[in-house]
């Protein structure tokens, strides 16, 4: 199923007839046998309007009420439901009443179109999302009903619905378009002449710019490249010369004669780079050109007059502005120049002025300026040393000595200056020295001598060939020295892009390493990426490198843009055109990774954004279950015991309080672990290291469990620990009592610590179903509850809280599989080594003198250590029975007892 077909009737006011001309489009589709539908059409009490509605299928609105009151909207779903072939909607820009199914009407208009439903319907200028500041300056009122441009101009089809202002005011006073009593005010407001003819004006402009491209799309699907004047396009000639800001203006005056003429500037630069344009006046040239309304256009070619006609032609230009030539008289014997090869060749659909201006025949400088750019000024004036002064002192010094060496021999002598001069300056020096060592040649040593006249036949011949060859030669190797002036450039440009591209796709370039890299690259001194949200906002830095760097584009050396709202700005000199080939491809890239940087800024700030959405997820879901459960429990022992209408016995009385009691702690508990996470989560935990025996915490840690639910193994040999003890307590504690949790029946959870060389291990061993390999490291995560977890076993923040103390005192908590069977938590800690003034009775099991007894982790005598500790089954890790002859489990009176011995003294 396709998309449907979208005609719109735009009008420039209320009243022109747009609702009128669409349900006459709907009665002759319906005479045609087309299904049509009117959707909705409000024909605000006009009877002509009204009547058109007769012999209309129309489709039942839908009733919403708003504020007390009853409103009418289009019915989208029976629309969708009836399927017609076209439906006829009204009112485009039309805000729906809250609680419809869309906000706004040309959203319902969208959903049609997309179920394959044309249709038809009407749209004022005004409501122009881009024009609502132009239509608020001529009227004064803002327009809140507004559709996006691009909705419109989607449209398959726009056609303007148009009245002159003083017949639409003439309808107004018949009171066609309003109530009677809304007349004057509306003839005195809106509907004044004025504002009509502003509005008037607006619509018949957009409905030509969208014929346009129309017509531009038609022309290039059928390859039509002559010119249709249907606009005046002005097309502007620069040569970057001082004559373009003059010809810019007189184009401009020439646009402001026909409305709707377009001003369009082109500047034309040779293939190869090589141009005497000044960047710096092309830029000032270019903000002109766009602050009197008209675009900038850069392009390549190397036949100027031909590439401007091509241009011109390819943009259906009616007329193009040239300056007249800068050349003197004597140049004209190069050419005819580009104006007049451009009127000669422009034909009958396309004018040419010529303009004049102050620097005509004034003079376009040498072209020397190319050679000097390539081979270095040094290297040019060498070159006509050695083409003009050394054939002299050659000629002196053949003349002088007394050996003849014959015709031949002088000229190859002159011949090899020649060479030379090609290889040093480039081809004008090498023809200046082949035309001076052929007059030199013809004076002094061709009979008759000290005569520019030639007896012998053959030394004309001799003569004529030197030259011949002098220039070949020179034209070779200056050709030669080009290629390879242009092979090597052409290289590290290619080095460049080639390290560009690499470093920016694979991301290892920042913005300011980029612009650092251009400012290496072309020897400047600073480097600005300059952007702005439009074309009236003033300019602001993206980044920026070097000292004082240009705040806007026309205050740099260089500026290269970057479309329309960007630029790159370059303080320091001003580069030649052949190397803005390869800026253009820096600015680009630095586009490129702006963009990127902002893209993962982004990503990284929805990555938060996702995260905190999913944490609040889980502490609404927490909140509504988890801390509401205990609560409900608190309330209604709380009622029971409140009620008079029951004598509660003292046991009824005294398990209510329990289970206050127990409520109470489970929502200290929850609240305490909230707390604890938004702690981590903000940064604020900072713990206070001390040295510490674990066996004076690590049994303090165990309160909240049952006393039979844990075998505890902490030999008082090991090593102190460097930690936070009230955070280590909580972490252990979470540990433990989610070992405890998912622990079977009868079998105790162990919690055993050991000593690995400057580390100390307390692992806690459980016997439950344990965690796949996938999972280790997602039950550390926040809210998660591993498997089926029973609904009421907490809001899965103990072990990410347990993990982020431990990590906050310099330790780490893994997961580890039980042998046998369970999960193993295995919460490594920093030891301190006992010193001189600690030996004691516990010295004897430290034999390696590492603080850890019976050396490093290996078990001592009374000491269950890191391999012992309890065996099920000859299993090493298990946490119930003993094998023969080891220490039976400590019973939880006993570690009560031991509990509260250690407590004691503190």
């Amino acid at each position: 199923m396709g998309r449907g077909r979208l005609r719109i009737y735009l009008g420039a006011a209320p009243g022109v007839g747009k609702t009128y001309a669409m349900l006459s489009e709907g009665h002759r589709r319906v005479e045609r046998g087309a299904d049509c539908v009117v959707g909705f059409v409000e024909h605000h009490g006009r009877p002509r309007t009204e009547v058109m509605l007769h012999g209309l299928e129309q489709v039942e609105r839908r009733t919403l009420e708003h504020r007390g009151a009853a409103f009418t909207e289009m019915d989208v779903d029976a629309v969708l439901a009836r399927r017609p072939a076209v439906a006829l909607v009204d009112e485009l820009a039309h805000t729906n009443v809250p609680g419809s199914r869309n906000a706004k009407r040309w959203q319902d208009v969208e959903e049609l179109l997309r179920a394959g439903i044309d249709v038809v319907t009407t749209v004022n200028i005004q409501h122009l999302e881009s024009l609502g500041d132009v239509v608020e300056s001529i009227t004064g009122v803002r327009q809140r009903e507004t559709v996006p441009d691009e909705v419109v101009r989607r449209a398959d089809q726009v056609e303007l619905v148009d009245m002159s202002p003083q017949a639409l005011r003439r309808r107004m006073a018949h009171g066609n378009i309003y109530a009677p009593e809304k007349v004057d005010a509306a003839l005195s407001h809106h509907f004044r002449p004025g504002n009509l003819t502003a509005l008037r004006e607006l619509a018949l402009l957009w409905v030509a710019d969208r014929a346009d491209e129309y017509l531009q799309q038609y022309r290039g699907e059928h390859d039509i490249r002559s010119t249709w004047q249907a606009r005046e396009r002005i097309v502007v000639g620069l040569t970057g010369g001082p004559e373009g800001r003059t010809l810019i203006r007189r184009a401009a005056r020439m646009a402001a004669k026909g409305s709707g003429s377009e001003i369009m500037a082109v500047y034309i630069a040779r293939s190869d780079g090589l141009t005497a344009a000044s960047p710096k006046e092309l830029a000032v040239q270019r903000t002109l050109v766009e602050d009197l309304g008209g675009t900038f256009h850069h392009v390549i070619g190397d036949n100027i007059p031909d590439a401007l006609l091509a241009f011109a032609r390819g943009v259906n230009a009616t007329q193009v502005v040239l300056g007249s030539s800068r050349r003197r008289s004597w140049q004209y014997v190069l050419g005819p120049g580009v104006g007049a090869s451009v009127a000669r060749d422009s034909g009958p659909d396309l004018d040419v002025h010529i303009v004049t201006h102050e620097a005509v025949a004034k003079g376009r400088g040498l072209p020397v300026a190319r050679s000097a750019a390539r081979l270095g000024r040094a290297r040019v004036v060498a070159g006509w040393i050695v083409g003009t002064v050394l054939p002299v002192l050659l000629c002196l010094l053949l003349t002088h000595i007394e050996a003849d060496l014959g015709l031949a021999n002088d000229m190859l002598l002159f011949l090899s200056l020649t060479v030379a001069a090609a290889l040093l300056g480039g081809l004008w020096p090498a023809l200046a020295s082949a035309a001076l060592g052929s007059l030199l040649l013809n004076y002094f040593f061709a009979p008759p001598l000290h005569q520019l006249t030639v007896s012998d036949p053959r030394n004309i011949v001799a003569i004529t060939v030197f030259f011949g060859v002098a220039v070949s030669v020179a034209s070779v190797v200056d050709l030669a020295a080009r290629r390879t002036h242009q092979a090597a450039r052409l290289r590290a440009e290619s080095e460049i892009l080639s390290f560009l591209a690499g470093s920016v796709l694979r991301g290892e370039t920042t913005l300011d390493a980029l612009l650092e890299r251009v400012r290496e690259t072309f020897a400047m001194e600073s480097v600005a990426l300059l952007e702005r949200t439009n074309d009236v906002e003033p300019w602001r830095p993206a980044g920026s490198v070097g000292p004082n760097p240009a705040a806007r584009p026309e205050d740099a050396d260089v500026d290269m843009p970057i479309g329309d709202h960007m630029a790159l700005a370059l303080s320091g000199r001003v580069l030649p055109a052949e190397d803005r080939r390869v800026l253009g491809a820096f600015a680009a890239q630095a586009a490129v990774v702006l963009d990127r940087q902002r893209l993962v800024g982004e990503a990284e700030e929805a990555r938060r954004a996702a995260e905190g959405n999913r944490i609040r997820t889980a502490l609404l879901a927490a909140v509504s279950h988890d801390l509401r459960t205990p609560l409900a429990s608190i309330k209604a022992s709380v009622t029971s015991l409140r009620s008079d209408d029951v004598d509660w016995s003292e046991e009824d009385r005294a398990e209510f309080l329990e289970g206050i009691e127990a409520g109470a702690d489970r929502l200290d508990h929850l609240v305490g672990n909230l707390l604890d996470m938004s702690r981590l989560q903000t940064g604020t935990v900072t713990p206070l290291i001390r040295e510490i025996d674990l066996d004076e915490v690590v049994p303090m840690a165990l309160g909240g469990v049952p006393e039979d639910s844990v075998v505890l193994d902490v030999p008082e040999a090991l090593p102190m620990v460097a930690v936070d003890p009230g955070l280590l307590e909580r972490a252990v504690a979470n540990v433990v009592e989610n070992a405890v949790k998912y622990s079977p029946a009868g079998e105790p959870v162990l919690v055993a610590a050991s000593c690995l060389g400057d580390r100390v291990e307390v692992r806690v061993v459980d016997r439950g179903p344990g965690v796949p390999d996938e999972g280790k490291n997602r039950i550390f995560a926040p809210f998660q509850r591993y498997g089926d977890a029973p609904r009421g076993a907490g809001v899965g923040l103990g072990l990410a809280v347990a993990r982020g103390f431990a990590e906050a005192m310099d330790g780490t908590l893994a997961a580890e599989d039980t042998p046998g069977g369970g999960l193993t938590m295995v919460l490594t800690l920093r030891a301190v080594a006992r010193g001189p003034g600690r030996d004691g009775p516990d010295a004897a099991a430290d034999p390696a003198g590492d603080g850890c007894p019976g050396g490093a982790g290996a078990p001592g005598a009374g000491d269950r250590g890191t391999l012992d500790r309890g065996t099920v089954d000859g299993d090493a890790s298990g946490p119930a029975a003993d094998g023969p002859g080891g220490p039976r489990p400590e019973t939880g009176h006993e570690r009560d007892h031991r509990t509260r011995q250690k407590a004691g003294p503190q």
